[in-house]
């Protein structure tokens, strides 16, 4: 794998997947018992956003960038900008938090993070980052690997009824990955069922997309939610147009929350044609 993420820290996807992210652990949080999350393709932790990666690039001055500073932000917006200031000096932004440090600074005392990396350079960046944090473990290993040794999961004994799976893949192999991600999500649920999982996902044509969808609907999950940015319209298979994340026996309310934050980050980051998508493919019923 050649894939750096820290080229593309910050960006309209990241946006997105961190806003879900962040309200998915949220939800977690709103009973006592104690949560378990694993995050399959953790990344570094923390990405400078005018590093020699992602300064390069400049994708982050179309994403997190361009939200700073927003004025009345939906709830869940608010709630992702402050965690992504929380880790910054007051009035800058310099550095982002990927994936594993929001879920982490996200957990309370009783929760656990596996953090799973196999780059070996980003794997040792990550340990570093969580050496003295004893609730979470980085496994410097194929993340798909982990839904299968990791899940159920228990931790010093005790069993982990609630939780997160976090599969978030570098899409390298383009639509290869998707087979995989789905059998990793098939997995998951087998070993773990009442666990919500979370698949992000790029959007370049959207066709592409439709036998994963498929997969999604036949999945043991109480039921499937997809939320989308799509920053311009869906006509180029050479860049990437947007992103979604489809959840897997999503918490309640997931959606309402979600609802007004979706048009905000369209108005905030979109280009012409840009637009939004929250739909069910499948609803249990109440």
């Amino acid at each position: 794998m050649n894939y750096r993420h820290a080229f593309h820290a910050g960006n309209h996807a990241d946006v997105l997947k961190h806003v879900v992210l962040l309200a998915l652990i949220d939800a977690l949080r709103r009973k006592d018992a104690p949560f378990f999350v694993l995050d399959t393709h953790a990344g570094r932790g923390r990405y400078l956003l005018q590093g020699k990666d992602a300064g390069r690039t400049g994708e982050a001055a179309a994403g997190i960038l361009a939200l700073a500073g927003a004025k009345d932000p939906p709830a869940a917006v608010a709630r992702y900008l402050h965690e992504v200031a929380a880790d910054n000096p007051v009035d800058a932004l310099l550095a982002y938090p990927g994936s594993p440090l929001l879920a982490a600074r996200a957990m309370r005392d009783q929760d656990r993070l596996a953090a799973c990396e196999l780059q070996p350079e980003e794997a040792a960046e990550l340990k570093a980052l969580f050496v003295h944090d004893p609730r979470v473990a980085v496994h410097a290993r194929d993340g798909y690997g982990a839904v299968r040794a990791l899940l159920p999961p228990r931790v010093d004994g005790l069993r982990y009824a609630r939780g997160l799976v976090l599969v978030d893949p570098p899409y390298e192999a383009q639509d290869a990955e998707y087979p995989l991600v789905a059998h990793a999500l098939r997995e998951a649920l087998e070993r773990w069922p009442q666990a919500t999982c979370a698949a992000w996902y790029p959007v370049k044509q959207r066709r592409s997309l439709l036998p994963f969808f498929r997969k999604l609907e036949a999945m043991p999950a109480r039921s499937a939610l997809l939320a989308e940015l799509l920053v311009r319209p869906d006509d180029s298979p050479l860049r990437l147009n947007g992103s979604g994340m489809a959840i897997l026996n999503p918490p309640w309310k997931l959606d309402e929350a979600l609802a007004p934050a979706l048009p905000f980050l369209q108005r905030k980051l979109g280009e012409a044609g840009a637009s939004t998508r929250l739909e069910w493919l499948k609803r249990e019923a109440r």
